[in-house]
């Protein structure tokens, strides 16, 4: 028994621990959960937790449903929300009966991923900016969302129900041993960003997951409700999840080189090259729901159109230089990802798609030195810049015939994506909405 296991039965023991829960992801990353009694806890570690893998979405048939949930100790943790009887939660990796990784597992696909970049003798790390609105509840009789606030960008407002949710979120946070670098009201009504630290990308991953719980769980508790929607107001900004990321050779960073313009050594421009050679085919991961193409098209800073630039915010992928001689600040932005996608898939995809890049020497393109959004069709077709898809069946069509998104995701969860976001797409045509009405009723 390793030190972290030992660690975990002792501190619920000392801590009269009453459950466990255990934590997984579905294909389209909603968090499932399981709950143990304490005495069911070591056997967990030993021979693992089983289930009914045929009942999570996109996991198994009927006939191959057994499953294993096995427990990772590093991700131990007790729920500070859950005051009535003491509960912890870990994630799990998901295996078969006879101990093989489980493909449908979002986690193993990441660590798939990150498998390969040690091959290559790199640490991928992750720094996500999640965004989110906070919403009132629906009194009776009420259609339509309201935003909890009127604020604006990085506004102070002096002790409103914003800034005490930032607040205790970043505390709960904290306390479940996830570092906060920053947290700010966004530019939209309701609208808020918070920040957390560098981390590998695994960590990370599981962070998310843990960071939407702590959200929703706050609302909650407040009376209000959060959303990690993609755009859920006509006249607003979308919500996006900025990531920065970097590779690390042993302690050096990969992506620095002094003697370079912006600081990017040829590591890290082999690795932007494949981010903007794959762009359009993951965006129907990074970018999973109908709502997502909202954002990237509806203005609000998203992204639409593939290319790079230094401290370009209309650019897909930024090159920041806030401390442009320093070499562990050395690192790229992507910014289409939206704050509702998967982390594993997204992260592994992101990871595979620039190490492509390294792998085949792809070369930069040239950089987009302009504001991208006012250039003209003619002017972005001559600068070589392409669109990102313009809707969940564009990027679904990109993704069908990608060898690296295939690759990737394996087969299992492949095929099953993309069955599941084209029927999300099918249901999606088929309604008639409010502003067709609007637009038809009387006109037509």
């Amino acid at each position: 028994m390793d030190r972290q296991t030992e660690f975990v039965l002792r501190t619920v023991e000392e801590r009269n621990v009453k459950f466990i829960r255990l934590w997984f992801s579905d294909v389209q990353g909603f968090l499932k959960s399981v709950a143990m009694a304490p005495a069911e806890l070591e056997s967990a570690f030993d021979e693992g937790t089983g289930f009914d893998g045929s009942a999570i979405e996109g996991y198994a048939r009927v006939y191959e449903s057994d499953m294993v949930a096995h427990p990772d100790p590093s991700t131990f943790q007790l729920l500070p929300w859950r005051t009535h009887a003491n509960t912890a939660r870990m994630f799990c990796d998901i295996s078969m009966p006879d101990g093989s990784p489980a493909m449908a597992d979002p986690r193993h696909v990441l660590e798939r991923a990150l498998g390969r970049a040690a091959d290559m003798g790199f640490t991928f790390y992750c720094h996500p900016e999640i965004e989110f609105f906070l919403i009132e509840k629906l009194r009776q009789g009420e259609y339509g969302p309201k935003p909890l606030d009127n604020a604006g960008y990085f506004d102070h407002t002096t002790m409103d129900d914003g800034t005490d949710f930032r607040r205790d979120a970043v505390m709960m946070l904290e306390q479940m041993g996830i570092s906060v670098e920053f947290s700010h009201h966004e530019s939209a009504p309701g609208q808020h960003e918070i920040d957390l630290r560098y981390a590998d990308a695994l960590s990370m991953a599981d962070n998310i997951m843990t960071f939407r719980v702590v959200v929703r769980e706050i609302a909650a508790s407040q009376g209000i409700q959060a959303s990690f929607m993609p755009k859920p107001f006509t006249d607003a900004a979308g919500s996006g999840m900025h990531t920065h990321m970097s590779l690390f050779e042993g302690d050096r960073n990969a992506f620095f080189d002094a003697a370079d313009e912006v600081r990017l050594s040829r590591t890290g421009r082999h690795f932007v090259a494949g981010l903007l050679a794959h762009a359009r085919e993951i965006t129907a991961v990074t970018n999973q729901f109908v709502n997502s193409y909202k954002r990237l098209w509806g203005g609000g800073e998203a992204p639409a159109y593939v290319c790079w630039g230094r401290n370009n915010r209309s650019a897909l992928v930024r090159v920041p230089l806030f401390k442009p001689n320093k070499q562990s600040s050395a690192r790229i932005e992507y910014r289409a990802i939206d704050s509702s996608c998967n982390p594993y898939l997204t992260y592994a995809l992101l990871l595979n798609a620039g190490l492509d890049g390294i792998e085949r020497e792809l070369p930069l393109p040239d950089e987009a030195e302009d504001d991208v959004w006012a250039l003209s069709h003619k002017e972005r077709h001559a600068l070589g810049i392409a669109p990102l898809p313009r809707s969940l069946d564009e990027a679904i069509e990109a993704m069908e015939s990608s060898e690296l998104v295939a690759e990737t995701l394996g087969e299992h969860v492949f095929d099953y994506f993309l069955r599941n976001k084209r029927a999300e797409y099918v249901e999606y045509a088929q309604q008639v909405t409010p502003w067709e009405l609007r637009r038809g009723i009387g006109r037509i």
